[in-house]
């Protein structure tokens, strides 16, 4: 089989119907829109979700959820186990975590550190937030959380 040889399946590929072209094509005349008419005018036709003036799906439904992302308190979350990355007795806080590319940009709310891994190191962590079983792991592992 060579690439020249490669054809669509069968019924895969249809000619467009060419309206509009004279009284041989079959489809000349009204072009397949029939007499007259909203839908054989140009720009004819009803807007999306239109009902034929019924109240619209749309309408009926009540509105569901709330996301207030206006006042969601936005933080840097980073797991326990980034800080394995650190010698002992490292103080760690956003400032660090931005120099070193652990993190692309400081939110508005600092960082949040959460307890996901675990912890080998000695090191100080300083954090707006701590999850419950990070301070635990932290602590566990002879460091201190601190919160700012």
């Amino acid at each position: 089989m060579n690439i020249q040889d490669i054809k669509p399946a069968e019924g895969a590929k249809v000619a467009t119907k060419r309206v509009g072209r004279g009284i041989g094509s079959g489809t000349g005349k009204t072009s397949t829109r029939g007499h007259k008419g909203q839908w054989a005018r140009s720009g004819g036709g009803v807007r999306p979700n239109f009902e034929g003036g019924q109240m619209p799906m749309t309408r009926r439904l009540p509105k569901v959820g709330f996301n207030n992302k206006r006042f969601a308190h936005v933080y840097n979350a980073v797991n326990i186990e980034v800080f394995n990355r650190y010698n002992d007795g490292d103080v760690i806080d956003i400032a660090k975590l931005l120099e070193d590319g652990i993190i692309r940009k400081s939110e508005n709310y600092g960082l949040k550190v959460m307890g996901n891994g675990e912890l080998e190191k000695k090191v100080v962590i300083k954090a707006n937030k701590f999850t419950a079983s990070a301070i635990q792991k932290i602590e566990k592992a002879g460091g201190t959380a601190e919160v700012l």
